[in-house]
């Protein structure tokens, strides 16, 4: 198949995030597909922007053709932003009669995590002869509502809401990465026989080999708090108000005198303010680090005894949860405490670790403990099962067949 695949957002090993429609589009290639990615120049989350000198551009990564269009920097979340949406959809619908004789897709996806780009991706299926897919990220603008407050009646929740709905109606497949989404799409207007589960996933070929040595600093904090006889707690990972950080210092508090050292490893808009906390309330074994590459990721989570990962409690986690930093837990073999309330939990599904009410410091500490408790052997097995579960259901030569099943 030839296989089009809008994401304002791609990225790629060189890039940065995001990582998913590259590894997506590397096993297409890999099993004989033809890949065309369509990305802007500029996103708030990568690492590393492509080299641009006024036009579009196109470069080979791994197979994948990717295809770079010039959009305007931004910063946060205003009207900035809203601009480099804007401009990128201008050029992808004056690219669409090119695109579509050049590359002549059998299907054309629309995944960029807002839901306008169905739009475009829309005319690209009609003038091709495709099939459309609109890929769910997240639900919008129900997430902007919920979670950020936005008013339904918002201009920009509206236009997002006509996106979404328009999506259930013409596209031929919706592929969702949330679990527990049929209710909420059937009551938008889409037919559930359309819709396909596709989750979060990871690269297997990263989790095989010797991973690369941590820093000086953290390897040795860590190997001294082994050596003291103490369990590790770690978290990896974002360091924002969704990832419910200041529970789990609150349940650190309450497990002083409890030979427990936490370790905290990671970078976002909390991380200062969550530092000065654990140093004001003299949080001796709650240590911060900053990010790590990639590479050093499973040798970090090798050392954990205990991998933490906290929710809020917010109504829009019923609809399911899929985070990449869970995936990477599993594939290390951790045992996990998870502290959540949504419309799945993964950690159950697996038997890998144990599950607690979300924003209840006395429940993450008494889970805290319980596992702590437990047995090296035991904490190893419940890792092992969760190993098994990623393996079966997030690898992504797995996904990326699940996704061609759904397009055909």
């Amino acid at each position: 198949m030839r296989i089009l695949l809008v994401n304002h957002y791609a990225g790629s090993p060189a890039h940065g995030m995001e990582f998913r429609p590259y590894y997506l589009a590397r096993e297409w290639v890999r099993a004989g597909h033809e890949v065309l990615i369509v990305a802007a120049s500029y996103s708030h989350v990568r690492a590393v922007q492509p080299e641009m000198r006024g036009l579009p551009r196109e470069e080979v990564i791994d197979g994948i053709r990717y295809r770079w269009l010039p959009t305007p920097h931004y910063g946060g979340n205003g009207v900035g932003r809203l601009r480099n949406i804007l401009s990128f959809l201008r050029q992808l619908r004056g690219d669409a009669y090119r695109l579509t004789r050049e590359f002549r897709p059998d299907a054309v996806i629309a995944s960029s995590t807002y839901p306008m780009d169905v739009w475009v991706a829309r005319k690209l299926a009609r003038l091709a002869k495709a099939k459309l897919v609109y890929e769910v990220h997240d639900l919008w603008p129900l997430s902007l509502i919920e979670l950020a407050g936005m008013s339904p009646r918002h201009p920009f929740a509206m236009l997002c809401g006509k996106a979404e709905a328009d999506a259930y109606r013409d596209a031929d497949r919706v592929v969702s990465m949330l679990p527990c989404v049929q209710e909420h799409m059937a009551s938008r207007g889409l037919d559930l026989a359309r819709l396909h589960i596709v989750p979060n996933g990871f690269a297997p070929e990263e989790w095989q080999g010797d991973s690369a040595p941590l820093g000086e600093a953290l390897a040795a904090h860590l190997a001294a708090e082994r050596a003291a006889g103490r369990v590790v707690v770690g978290y990896a990972g974002s360091m924002g108000l969704p990832n419910a950080l200041d529970v789990l210092l609150d349940a650190a508090a309450r497990l002083r005198e409890t030979p427990i050292s936490f370790v905290l490893v990671g970078s976002g808009h909390e991380a200062e303010r969550l530092t000065r906390r654990a140093e004001t309330e003299a949080l001796a074994r709650v240590r911060f680090f900053p990010p790590i590459p990639k590479a050093q990721i499973p040798t970090l989570l090798a050392q954990f005894d205990i991998a933490y990962i906290g929710w809020q409690r917010t109504p829009i986690y019923r609809f399911g949860i899929a985070p990449n930093k869970l995936i990477d837990y599993l594939m290390a073999g951790r045992a996990v405490l998870h502290s959540v309330e949504a419309g799945n939990d993964p950690v159950a599904e697996a038997g890998a670790g144990l599950t607690v009410a979300p924003e209840d410091p006395a429940a993450v500490a008494q889970g805290l403990r319980q596992l702590a408790a437990l047995a090296p052997a035991e904490r190893e097995a419940m890792g092992q099962r969760g190993r098994a579960f990623a393996m079966a259901h997030h690898a992504y030569p797995v996904l990326a067949e699940r996704f061609i099943q759904a397009l055909r």
